[in-house]
């Protein structure tokens, strides 16, 4: 597919970002903006992330595809890459921020994922033109193009330094929202996001808190409360929704015999009506 380079004050997507001193005049773009400018969301955090982190990331970037919001994030390991799976997952519009030319992708095991937000609607987006290397400056660069072309910045887990902090920090001086994901006060990568609450970022405990400030017109599609088909897909479905998580724990309060347990989550998971989060863990779909 080939390269294109727009005017960034000439492409109605990027209304937004006009008139911002720090923005590129000019991008260039692999696959397709939307053509006008509907409501958008970067959603960035830590590499490493938790479970927590990584559940909620999933959780509010379909949440936001599904109710039409552009999900944008920068391609990167951890927390990037789960938002533009799960908008993706969604059947929705995402773009992804690269500190590279568009030439190639970074990290290398993200291709098929770049690859896939191309062929679903999305884009590559970079001020970088074909041959520049990612070098850890441009990372940070790149942070102002995520924030710009976005009416606010969701920070999903960050430490304390956390590189992720520079989109926040962006986000305000472009005049954009700023929401955080409340953490466990006693993990290291909730201190970023904690402390952005403490200074006066919007927190976010459920999709609506995004939505009633950058799209008050939009509703967000309601979570159906899922029914199983048989007594023991009732069982585990009861407790998942009852805000239970782990495997071990649901097959003891299910009481149900380990093999017809494991063989009843298959059976959720092959009708689409659970996913695994991975150790063991299971959530609603």
């Amino acid at each position: 597919m080939k390269i294109n380079t727009i005017s960034t004050d000439k492409h109605e997507f990027l209304q937004g970002s006009i008139g911002l001193d720090d923005f590129p005049k000019k991008l260039y773009i692999l696959g397709n903006l939307p053509k006008k400018r509907i409501p958008t969301i970067a959603i960035v955090g830590s590499r490493k992330h938790t479970q927590y982190g990584k559940e909620i990331a999933e959780k509010l970037a379909y949440e936001l595809a599904r109710a039409g919001v552009v999900v944008v994030s920068g391609l990167a390991l951890g927390i990037d890459s789960i938002a533009h799976r799960a908008a993706l997952e969604a059947k929705g519009t995402t773009v992804a921020v690269l500190a590279h030319g568009l030439d190639t992708v970074y990290p290398a095991s993200h291709k098929s994922l770049a690859k896939k937000i191309v062929q679903e609607g999305g884009a590559l987006v970079s001020e970088y033109k074909t041959g520049t290397s990612p070098m850890a400056h441009r990372f940070l660069e790149r942070n102002r193009i995520a924030s710009g072309i976005s009416d606010g910045v969701v920070v999903v887990e960050a430490a304390a330094r956390s590189g992720t902090l520079s989109t926040a920090a962006h986000a305000l001086a472009q005049g954009k929202e700023v929401f955080a994901v409340p953490g466990n006060i006693t993990s290291p990568l909730s201190v970023g996001c904690n402390s952005l609450i403490r200074q006066g970022a919007i927190p976010v405990t459920r999709v609506e808190d995004i939505l009633e400030v950058i799209a008050p017109n939009i509703e967000p599609e309601q979570t159906q409360f899922i029914l199983g088909d048989t007594p023991k897909e009732v069982a585990i479905l009861e407790l998942l929704q009852s805000g239970l998580r782990d495997g071990e724990e649901i097959l003891q309060k299910s009481k149900i015999e380990p093999t017809d347990f494991n063989q009843t989550l298959t059976m959720l998971e092959i009708k689409g009506s659970i996913k695994a989060l991975g150790g063991n863990q299971w959530t609603i779909r």
